[in-house]
């Protein structure tokens, strides 16, 4: 199953000051984040914002070609993620014969934002994505637990050190 989307934003992260474009579902609450390149995400924003350019930028050129050409973007698809990549398909309509080419999804938006085809995810990547973000959360806890655990061992030192008589120090050699 697929489920249409539409481009919400483009966002900065605050822990690793990459942008994100953040896909909505166009009937529903669901939001799919997806972490993109800063010229990706240019491409993108100054689209969403109606920005133009003097001469054509590659997205801009590409969908020059494919007009000159006869050939349409009906949609593209977020079809997968695996290994913490998400994957894109750019379906192309040729003279009425559909064709898809493997594309990274902020690519695939910034072409269907110039030609209003339609964005879509597949369910199975949603699914993908919360349980990443699940395994990330839990390694975030266990990493908090972990760094609790290595403070109370600092502060257990700490106090052993303060109690410890420095005459007891000096029978020691280094």
């Amino acid at each position: 199953m697929k489920v249409k989307m539409k481009v919400q934003a483009i966002a900065l992260d605050p822990v690793s000051n990459s942008p994100v474009m953040i896909l909505r579902e166009e009937e529903g609450e669901r939001a799919l984040p997806i972490w993109i390149g800063l010229l990706e995400a240019t491409a993108i924003a100054t689209r969403l914002e109606n920005i133009q350019f003097s001469r054509p930028m590659t997205h801009d050129l590409m969908i020059n070609i494919l007009d000159h050409l006869g050939i349409k973007i009906p949609r593209i698809e977020v079809c997968d993620l695996r290994d913490n990549t998400y994957y894109a398909l750019i379906t192309l309509d040729i003279d009425g014969r559909e064709v898809q080419i493997d594309a990274r999804p902020s690519d695939a938006v910034a072409l269907a934002l110039r030609t209003g085809a339609e964005i879509w995810v597949h369910e199975e990547v949603f699914r993908k994505s919360k349980a990443l973000e699940e395994a990330a959360k839990s390694e975030e806890k266990e990493g908090g637990e972990a760094a609790a655990e290595q403070d109370q061992d600092k502060e257990k030192l700490k106090e052993l050190l303060e109690k410890l008589d420095p005459t007891a120090i000096s029978k020691y050699k280094m």
